[in-house]
């Protein structure tokens, strides 16, 4: 039988799925699509969003144009994959979190080559996986990821569900097409700024990790002032919170009007409320909190509050050749 023909503008935003008739949360899914999950009848609302608008950026020139063309083509040989755990090659591929997954195959819903899948076990590209009786086809990295760049405002979440029905950045988002988008790190409801997201989840792991140590760059302004003495002892010996020390890479005044000081700091982790919780050790109140940057992405000064910049190919090779990450085509490094 054949298949309706759609467009890739109809595919990447969902309007292809729309037509097909609703699935239950108790059918079957395929190629990667989990069907939703019930609404917890006693969430509230969820609140609308507007789209989020996309920065629009004059062409590179003709070299790097052709460069972004020919990286956009490559593809990966999958036999170069090595074999990747059951729930993280199910999440990579749509079906859901990872935690998720895991459940499902601690529950014995989820096969491999027709055998019961157990934790631990590992998929390669050869292998044929069944969740809850249907086939999924998983995804792999075979091709250049995808990188957003999003300014968050201040109410919005970095989170696909929330039972208070919050503005989620991913409502206002495009969607990505047979993917996901990540976020790499999160930003509280209350602080706005430089956000990034991907369709890998490798890239993720590079940029988030404690143990990669990738600097956060913030703007952050209080109500009073650090002394030279406090952001001295900051940088050099650090503070103890109740998670433990932390210490700012660098930490400079920007000035400010009245009582409120704005400083720039830079730290290498990104636990909960770390910015705002080392203001308030030296009892300062943060009253606004912008990222404007993270490792080697900066907050671009055209971006605007609420719209997003997406990477062109190009520039997603430089990230990755930042990351140690092989590009699509190369050889992987043993």
């Amino acid at each position: 039988m054949s298949k309706k023909t759609v467009s890739k503008r109809e595919f990447r935003d969902g309007v292809a799925d729309k037509k097909k008739p609703a699935r239950r949360p108790s059918e079957k899914v395929s190629d990667g699509l989990k069907a939703k999950p019930k609404r917890d009848q006693n969430a509230a609302p969820k609140t609308q969003a507007a789209r989020a608008k996309k920065l629009v950026v004059r062409n590179p020139n003709q070299k790097i144009m052709e460069r972004a063309r020919d990286l956009k083509e490559k593809r990966a040989d999958l036999e170069s994959f090595e074999p990747v755990r059951l729930q993280k090659a199910l999440a990579a591929s749509g079906v859901g979190s990872r935690r998720e997954m895991e459940e499902w195959i601690t529950q014995g819903l989820v096969t491999v080559n027709g055998k019961t899948a157990q934790l631990g076990d590992k998929v390669s590209p050869d292998d044929q996986v069944q969740v809850k009786g249907s086939v999924i086809k998983l995804k792999w990295p075979d091709r250049l990821p995808r990188i957003i760049l999003y300014y968050k405002q201040e109410g919005e979440i970095v989170s696909r569900d929330d039972p208070q029905g919050r503005v989620s950045i991913f409502d206002r988002l495009p969607q990505a097409a047979s993917s996901r988008w990540v976020a790499i790190g999160r930003l509280d409801i209350n602080t706005s700024g430089l956000l990034i997201l991907t369709t890998s989840g490798e890239l993720v792991n590079r940029f988030a990790h404690p143990s990669f140590e990738v600097e956060r760059e913030y703007a952050v302004r209080v109500l009073g002032e650090m002394s030279t003495d406090q952001m001295k002892t900051l940088t050099e010996e650090g503070v103890m919170l109740e998670d433990g020390l932390a210490r700012a890479e660098r930490i400079y005044e920007q000035g400010g009007e009245g009582a409120n000081k704005w400083y720039n700091i830079v730290i290498k982790e990104g636990r909960n409320r770390e910015v705002r919780r080392i203001f308030e050790h030296f009892g300062l109140t943060v009253s606004r909190l912008v990222r404007v940057g993270f490792g080697p992405i900066g907050l671009p000064n055209r971006l605007k509050r609420g719209q997003f910049y997406e990477l062109n190919p190009a520039e997603v090779a430089n990230i990755m050749k930042w990351a140690d990450m092989p590009l699509p085509g190369s050889r992987r490094r043993r």
